[in-house]
């Protein structure tokens, strides 16, 4: 599957071309799980209010999946309204993915996604439709945690390292 944009919008005003997709989506495919990188994800608490919450993500089959504990903030937004923002600082590039995020508990999906975590240090197990591991955030509840993948609508990437520029990518 892949997740290319239909449409990009060069937000630099400085005369930096557009930058392309596959600067930010290469360096996800790289950097996560092993990377030292923290995503915050951003979602919608019931009366409108926002919550953010730091979470380890990866990028796998070209989409971005995190966890989160059943009674969690993030975990209730979401099952109430699965919009939500993610948010990560990359190699020479900031990047902002929106859209929504659904739970899966399809066995094969979480066995093919806990392999990718254990490949970065985090001993994910399939266990009740979700994660259990040794350790997890102490913020995250009980196991099993749920995995959530983000269905991508836009992302916005403002690079930080040459060559500069700024740009909106929807899908």
């Amino acid at each position: 599957m892949t997740n290319e944009p239909i449409s990009t919008r060069n937000l630099d005003q400085d005369g930096h071309a557009e930058l392309p997709w596959s600067r930010p989506r290469d360096l996800l495919a790289t950097d996560t799980p092993t990377a030292d990188l923290t995503f915050f994800v951003a979602t919608v608490r019931p009366d409108g209010r926002p919550h953010s919450a730091g979470v380890g993500a990866i990028w796998v089959d070209d989409a971005l999946w995190f966890v989160g504990g059943p009674g969690t903030r993030r975990s209730r937004n979401l099952a109430a309204n699965p919009a939500c923002s993610v948010s990560v600082r990359l190699r020479g590039i900031d990047l902002v993915l929106e859209g929504d995020a659904h739970r899966v508990d399809d066995p094969d999906t979480l066995e093919r996604i806990a392999a990718v975590y254990r490949s970065g240090g985090w001993p994910a197990t399939v266990e009740n439709g979700g994660f259990n591991a040794p350790f997890m955030a102490p913020s995250a509840g009980p196991a099993p945690w749920h995995l959530y993948r983000l269905t991508l609508r836009t992302a916005f990437g403002v690079a930080c390292a040459e060559p500069y520029g700024a740009t909106r990518w929807d899908f």
